[in-house]
């Protein structure tokens, strides 16, 4: 009888394994908006993360606060031109600051290579284009953390919450059943994305753009002020469909155990 085990796991980058609190990706959203005189908070931008950059952009446009002041500043509705523009403004934003922002999270360099080291494949999904992590992915291996693939939407039909990102890493490492995948994000559109495509899906709370924190902020916290957020977090994370949430990557190995177990259970 051949034992089911978890295969392969699909990380996402920003807020996941790399830029704890997802910081590069909202500084860019805020910045290329108040290039064009309207305010966006970090919140808002936070609302929409993990979706594909463009599609975020317009969702930020879809804002009814956002929509009015653009029309009180402009006398006219925004169009498809204007989130070109704030595109161009993010990425050119984004791009000046990608490279600092690729440091790993703590433990998830360890962690991810340890789990290589045990036969499961890593793959990965993003938001950001290829363009993007042709900068990402070079800056995170110097400091030790390397993955087996990468997948970006661009020659996709479309990006999260549709699963084809991860198909196509299934496609790539050649991962033959979806019950042997495991997806682990930080947003919600990454929980809807493994949801959407039927795998084993984890939520990760500490460095996650959900909880937009930085570490300073995170140890300067009173602990029942952290632990509430947590809870806020983690229970966003179970409503959008995640299987398991955790803490942080620590916890991962012994999730994948868990997981391994339920697989043979009916054997």
């Amino acid at each position: 009888m051949n034992m089911k085990k978890i295969e392969c796991i699909i990380m996402d980058w920003a807020g996941t394994s790399v830029d704890y609190g997802c910081f590069a990706p909202v500084a860019a959203f805020v910045d290329s908006f108040r290039a064009a005189g309207i305010g966006v908070t970090p919140a808002e931008t936070r609302a929409y993360m993990g979706l594909t950059k463009i599609e975020e952009i317009r969702a930020l446009f879809n804002i009814p606060r956002v929509r009015e002041e653009f029309r009180a500043k402009h006398g006219r509705d925004y169009t498809d031109a204007d989130v070109q523009e704030r595109y161009a403004e993010f990425q050119r934003v984004l791009f000046a600051t990608l490279e600092d922002y690729a440091t790993p999270i703590p433990d998830v360099p360890e962690i991810i290579a340890g789990l290589r080291a045990r036969g499961i494949k890593v793959g990965s999904t993003t938001g950001y284009t290829k363009q993007m992590m042709d900068v990402v992915i070079p800056a995170a291996e110097r400091m030790g953390y390397k993955i087996d693939a990468c997948v970006t939407s661009d020659q996709l039909p479309a990006g999260r919450p549709c699963p084809y990102m991860i198909y196509q890493n299934m496609i790539e490492l050649a991962v033959p059943s979806v019950d042997c995948v495991l997806k682990y994000g930080d947003t919600i559109a990454d929980i809807r994305e493994g949801v959407n495509a039927k795998v084993w899906t984890v939520g990760v709370i500490l460095g996650s753009n959900e909880l937009g924190l930085t570490q300073e902020e995170v140890a300067a916290l009173p602990a029942t002020e952290l632990e509430a957020r947590k809870q806020e977090v983690r229970r966003r994370m179970l409503e959008a469909g995640a299987h398991y949430v955790v803490d942080s990557i620590g916890q991962l190995p012994a999730v994948i155990d868990e997981i391994n177990c339920r697989l043979n259970a009916n054997h």
